[in-house]
C-alpha cells in the first residue's frame, strides 16, 4: 500500500506540474510566434535537436547507477548510497564538461546542418547559449536522481515546475518587453541553473549522510555491474537518440529551416502530450523497480499486462484526438500558414501513437535492469533510420523523414524489445503480446478513421468547429472503449481503483466537515 500510495502521489503531482508546464509553454510559443519570426522558430528547434545528440555524452550512466539504487533505498544502506553518489557527482561533472567542450568546438560548422543559412546576427552566440544551458544542467543535477528513486518524484515536480512557470513568465514579459531573443536565452540558462541548486539544496536536507566526507570507494562487483550495464545503455542511448532526436536535422539540411519551423509546433504539441504520459512512467519506474526485487514472475505478469492496458487507453484516446484535432488547433494557435497537410500529419500522429505504446515496455525493462540483453538492436535502429529518412526526405520532402522512423521501428526494435522483457523478465511466450498489440493497433486505426471521416462534416467558425470536436472527441472515443472492453479483468481492475479512490476522498472529506 507503501508503494501504491506514493506511485499515486508522484503521478498526481506529475500530472499537475506537466499540466501547468505545457499551459506555460504554449503561452511562451504564441508569444514567441508573434514577437519574432518563424526562422527564429526554426533554429529553436534545430539547436534544441542538436544539443539533446550532444546529450549523447551521459551514454546511459545515469539510468545504470539509478537502477543501482533501488536496492540499498530498500535496504537503507546510506554507505552503499553515498558512494554511488559520490560517482554519480563525478560523472555528471564531467558530462557537463564534456558538452561544453564539444558543443562549442561545433560553433565554425554550423553551416553543415543548415540548408540556407538565415540571416540574423549572432546565430554562433544564439547556439552558445543553447550549449551553455544544456552543460550546466549536468551540474548540482546528480541528486535529483536519488530524490527519484526514492520516490520521492512528487518534490521534484514542484521544484522544477515552479522554476519552469517562473522561467516562462520571465520570458513573456522580456519579449513584449524587448522583442530580444539573446535575453530570452539567458533567462533560461540562468533558471537552469538555479532550479538544479535548489533541488540539490533540498536533496541534502532529505537526505542529511549527503553531507558526509567519509565515502568508501564501491566495491568492484558493483562497479563492474554499472560498468556493464551503462556499456548496454551507452549503445541503446545513441539509438534512441538518433531516432527521436535527428528529424530537424535532417528537415534542416535536406528540406529547408521553415519546415522545421512548422513541425516544431507539431512537435510541441505531441511532444507535451508524450511528457505527460511520460509523467505515469517516471512516476512508475522506482515503484517497478521496487516491486520487482521481492515479487514473482506472476505477480509481475499482472502488473505488466494492466500497465500495458493502460497505456494502450491513453495511446488509443491520443492518437485518435491527435488525428482529429490537430491541424484546428494549429490554426488557432498559430495560423494556416503553419498547417502540415494530411499525410504528414498522419505519420506524425502514426510515430506517437507508436512511441507511447512502447513506454511500457522500456519502462518494465529498465525497471528489472534488462539493459545488457538488447543492446544490440539499436545499431539496426540508427542504421535505418537515419538511412530511410535522408533517402525519402530527398524523394519525397517532410513526410518521408517521418515515414523513415516508423519503419526503422517496426524493422526490428518492436519485435526485439517486447521478446527480451517477456523472455528473460516475465519468463512468458512472447506471442501473446504481438498478437494483442496488433489487434489493439487495428482498433485505433479503425475507430480513428471512421470519427476523423464523420468529423469533416462539421463546419463553421474555426474556433467553434474545434470546441465541438474537442466534446465530441473527449465522449465517443472513450464511450466506444468501454463498451467494447468493460468485461476484461484490467478494465475492472482501474474501475475499482478509481471508485476506491471517489470514496477515500469522499470519505476524508466528509469527515473534515465534521
Amino acid at each position: 500500500m507503501s508503494r501504491t500510495s506514493s506511485m499515486i502521489k508522484n503521478v498526481s503531482w506529475s500530472f499537475i506540474g506537466q499540466g501547468l508546464g505545457i499551459l506555460a509553454s504554449f503561452i511562451v510559443r504564441i508569444v514567441f510566434i508573434r514577437m519574432l519570426s518563424s526562422t527564429y522558430l526554426g533554429l529553436d528547434g534545430l539547436f534544441s535537436n542538436i544539443l539533446t545528440i550532444l546529450s549523447l555524452s551521459e551514454l546511459g550512466v545515469g539510468t545504470a547507477i539509478t537502477y543501482s539504487l533501488y536496492r540499498p533505498i530498500a535496504e537503507k544502506d546510506e554507505e552503499k548510497l553515498k558512494s554511488l553518489m559520490q560517482l554519480f557527482k563525478r560523472v555528471y561533472t564531467i558530462i557537463g564538461v564534456v558538452i561544453f567542450v564539444i558543443g562549442f568546438s561545433l560553433t565554425p560548422f554550423l553551416n553543415f546542418f543548415i540548408n540556407d543559412m538565415p540571416d540574423i546576427f549572432g546565430i554562433e552566440i544564439i547556439y552558445m547559449l543553447f550549449v551553455t544551458n544544456t552543460a550546466v544542467s549536468y551540474f548540482f543535477s546528480y541528486k535529483r536522481n536519488l530524490i527519484l528513486a526514492d520516490q520521492n518524484r512528487h518534490i521534484e515536480t514542484i521544484y522544477r515546475y515552479s522554476f519552469y512557470i517562473g522561467m516562462n513568465i520571465l520570458q513573456i514579459i522580456y519579449l513584449f518587453i524587448s522583442r530580444d531573443y539573446f535575453g530570452y536565452l539567458i533567462i533560461q540558462v540562468i533558471m537552469t541553473i538555479l532550479s538544479n541548486w535548489a533541488l540539490s539544496r533540498k536533496a541534502d536536507e532529505m537526505y542529511p549522510f549527503l553531507k558526509d566526507k567519509k565515502i568508501k570507494k564501491l566495491s568492484k562487483k558493483d562497479t563492474n555491474e554499472i560498468v556493464k550495464n551503462t556499456k548496454a545503455l551507452m549503445i541503446q542511448k545513441v539509438g534512441n537518440v538518433v531516432v527521436n532526436s535527428t528529424d530537424n536535422i535532417i528537415l534542416s539540411k535536406y528540406v529547408g529551416l521553415v519546415e522545421v519551423g512548422l513541425y516544431s509546433n507539431y512537435h510541441l504539441v505531441t511532444y507535451a502530450l508524450f511528457m505527460i504520459i511520460n509523467q505515469i512512467y517516471t512516476s512508475l519506474t522506482p515503484g517497478i523497480g521496487n516491486f520487482w526485487i521481492d515479487q514473482d514472475e506472476s505477480r509481475r505478469i499482472e502488473v505488466f499486462k494492466k500497465s500495458n492496458f493502460l497505456t494502450f487507453w491513453i495511446a488509443y484516446f491520443c492518437s485518435i484526438c491527435l488525428m482529429i484535432l490537430f491541424n484546428d488547433f494549429i490554426t488557432i494557435f498559430a495560423g494556416k500558414e503553419y498547417l502540415f497537410g494530411f499525410w504528414i500529419v498522419f505519420i506524425i500522429v502514426f510515430n506517437f501513437y507508436f512511441t507511447t505504446m512502447r513506454k511500457v515496455v522500456m519502462s518494465f525493462r529498465e525497471a528489472s535492469g534488462l539493459f545488457y540483453k538488447d543492446r544490440y538492436r539499436t545499431v539496426f535502429e540508427v542504421v535505418c533510420n537515419l538511412g530511410i529518412s535522408i533517402i525519402l526526405a530527398i524523394k519525397m520532402g517532410v513526410v518521408g523523414v517521418f515515414l523513415g522512423t516508423a519503419i526503422s521501428y517496426f524493422a526490428l526494435p518492436f519485435w526485439i524489445e517486447a521478446y527480451v522483457l517477456y523472455k528473460d523478465g516475465l519468463k512468458v511466450k512472447v506471442i501473446n503480446y504481438y498478437f494483442d498489440y496488433f489487434k489493439k493497433m487495428l482498433f485505433t486505426a479503425l475507430i480513428g478513421g471512421l470519427l476523423y471521416y464523420l468529423m469533416t462534416y462539421i463546419e463553421g467558425p474555426i474556433f467553434i468547429v474545434f470546441v465541438i470536436k474537442c466534446f465530441l472527441c473527449l465522449i465517443i472515443p472513450n464511450l466506444i472503449f468501454v463498451l467494447i472492453y468493460k468485461k476484461t479483468e484490467e478494465f475492472n481492475y482501474f474501475k475499482n481503483l478509481v471508485i476506491g479512490m471517489y470514496h477515500k476522498v469522499f470519505k476524508r472529506l466528509k469527515r473534515e466537515k465534521v
